[in-house]
């Protein structure tokens, strides 16, 4: 453990992007940055004095809505109903909620994260995973028309058939699966209010977290207040816990943290788990100080927690310290999973090292390919940023006969990324009468080959055929919309559609659709826009941190103008410059000397 906090101190020189240096879609969060929220060494302290304590903070305060992933930080609110997960291109579950192939990763990871939520033991997930593709009520569920569950359960019961644990949480699994949270949380009010069986604390925990992500994080603490005291346990505290690391709410989380241990729950990886997975987010430095805690508190690093570290380290382009976390799993004789390995390719790619990652991609593939059909969708879209035009078609050969949904999903992206797209709209129309309703879902990942070739009138007709089929427009679309019409060089129509978008009541915009507009209008050095941009981000529940404020000053920067100021604004959100934005700062400061003014002083 003291061998793996080490190793993330040691990250601390990375190269990371700024808005003014990297395109909108690659930016990154320095590793020196501060969080005003935490201190250097506040989880290795006996006591965390630095933590916010529980008590001391309101429940009632909003800290924006709560987005449909999992690990991965905030991206959509509303719900798309379909079996592509919300991608993310950053750092494998930032805020930013960039689209990537990630989300195409393996189901087991998935079923992994989703049985991680519900607590579901061992025995339990062995009868859910064996039976997932086969749930009736799922089917039922899903088959009902708009988003009506308690007209299919209703239905379910006149016809006599049984609601049981069983039923209900292998319905559950596949819900969360395929990220239709909406659905999962009326499926969970009907069951409170029919009282098929008395709730327990997983029963809560599962409906605590299905508001949050659904409804907000508000919505969630007013929930957690309405649970009896009795039922507050471990499972629905890390459940609060889960849900303000996904928010990146720094300061509830470590307040939460800090509760579980006041109660007197013992840690668990899982907890840890959660303030890695944030603090990769927002201050890697502090991931080092997480290690430490769990090396305290004798708790061993689990796969999980070497998958969040490896990807932290690929995600920073510190392939070394990535290779060296494998090393160290290798000398404690943990193997490498599925999951793993797809991070560790990904990044090999990423990074150019072509060898290595074709290399992890074959032990990936295993001694046939057929036999382990199951890893074929995350082989696609990886080969297709390495420009194998080869081992693409090759495996689509394998699945074309028979594709499944992810597969082909999987070869859309990567036959647009080996420049066939024409390839890839004929597979897009085989998925449309694949039997599955076409969402925006899937409209997005033809939207998105077009828009990285840049064709603005075959994805504007897209959009116009999406809007005509009745589809419900995610914050996938409108990401993917928004920088469509900021790389076309129309930002009007870019700002409106963002506009639109964070008029939804259905919908959260992603991060990045905010810093498309916002980075453009700071290129041009318009103030006024990126300054509304700045309020607007506020508004929608995104925390002020280095990218805003990067692209803020570079507005002011650009313009020629003072910023007046902006230190006192940035000490307020408790943000504190890197030496980087520091020296941007020095650009826009007002009161900077100058030959003349030294003269006139």
């Amino acid at each position: 453990m003291l061998a793996l906090s080490k190793v993330l101190r040691r990250s601390q020189s990375l190269r990371l992007g700024a808005c003014n240096a990297v395109y909108y879609s690659k930016l990154e969060i320095p590793i020196g940055e501060r969080n005003g929220a935490t201190g250097s060494n506040a989880l290795i302290h006996e006591k965390y004095e630095s933590f916010p304590r529980f008590y001391e903070l309101s429940w009632s305060s909003s800290t924006g809505r709560r987005s449909l992933s999992s690990e991965a930080g905030p991206k959509s609110v509303g719900e798309e109903d379909s079996d592509l997960e919300t991608p993310n291109k950053t750092s494998g579950g930032s805020e930013d909620g960039l689209q990537s192939e990630e989300e195409l990763s393996s189901d087991e990871g998935d079923i992994e994260r989703a049985e991680m939520e519900l607590d579901v033991t061992d025995s339990e997930a062995g009868k859910m995973t064996a039976s997932k593709r086969s749930s009736e009520l799922f089917n039922a569920i899903v088959s009902v028309s708009g988003l009506s569950v308690e007209s299919a359960l209703d239905k379910w019961v006149e016809e006599g058939k049984e609601i049981n644990r069983t039923e209900i949480g292998n319905a559950m699994l596949q819900l969360r699966k395929r990220r239709m949270y909406g659905r999962a949380l009326q499926m969970t009010e009907w069951l409170e209010e029919n009282k098929q069986f008395e709730f327990d604390e997983k029963d809560y925990a599962a409906r605590l977290d299905l508001i949050a992500k659904v409804r907000g994080v508000h919505k969630g603490e007013l929930y957690l207040e309405r649970i009896p005291e009795s039922f507050r346990g471990e499972l629905v505290y890390r459940t609060v816990l889960s849900n303000y690391a996904a928010t990146s709410n720094v300061t509830k989380a470590e307040a939460v943290f800090n509760k579980m241990k006041d109660l007197g729950f013992p840690r668990t990886s899982y907890a840890c788990d959660q303030m890695i997975t944030l603090y990769k987010r927002v201050n890697k430095k502090k991931i080092a100080d997480v290690l430490l805690l769990m090396e305290k508190e004798n708790l061993k690093p689990s796969l999980y927690t070497y998958n969040i570290l490896l990807d932290t380290k690929g995600s920073s382009n510190d392939i070394n310290g990535m290779e060296q976390i494998m090393e160290l799993m290798k000398s404690e004789g943990v193997e490498l999973d599925l999951r793993a390995q797809y991070i560790i390719a990904r990044h090999y790619a990423s990074a150019g090292l072509k060898e290595k990652a074709e290399k992890v991609l074959k032990e990936m593939e295993g001694e046939c390919l057929e036999a382990n059909r199951h890893v074929c969708k995350d082989l696609l879209p990886i080969y297709g940023s390495l420009q194998r035009e080869d081992e693409v078609t090759r495996i689509w050969k394998i699945c074309e006969e028979n594709p499944r949904f992810d597969e082909s999903l999987a070869a859309v992206l990567a036959f647009g990324k080996i420049n066939k797209v024409k390839e890839a709209e004929a597979i897009f129309e085989r998925i449309s009468k694949m039997g599955h309703r076409v969402s925006s879902s899937i409209y997005s990942v033809l939207l998105r080959v077009y828009v990285d070739h840049k064709m603005v009138s075959k994805a504007k007709d897209l959009v116009k055929q999406m809007s005509d089929s009745g589809c419900n427009i995610g914050a996938l679309t409108w990401d993917t919309l928004i920088r469509l019409y900021v790389e076309a060089g129309e930002l009007e129509k870019a700002d409106s559609s963002l506009v639109k978008a964070t008029q939804s009541k259905h919908i959260k915009p992603l991060m990045t659709s905010f810093m498309y507009v916002m980075c453009e209008y700071a290129r041009k050095g318009d103030v006024h826009n990126t300054e509304k941009i700045f309020q607007k981000m506020r508004q929608a529940g995104y925390q002020s941190r280095f990218r805003q404020f990067d692209a803020l000053i570079q507005a002011y920067v650009n313009a020629k103008a003072p910023a007046y100021g902006m230190k006192d604004r940035m000490k307020a959100d408790n943000f504190f410059p890197n030496s980087g934005l520091a020296a941007q700062l020095a650009k826009a400061d007002p009161f900077k000397k100058t030959p003349l003014s030294d003269i006139l002083d």
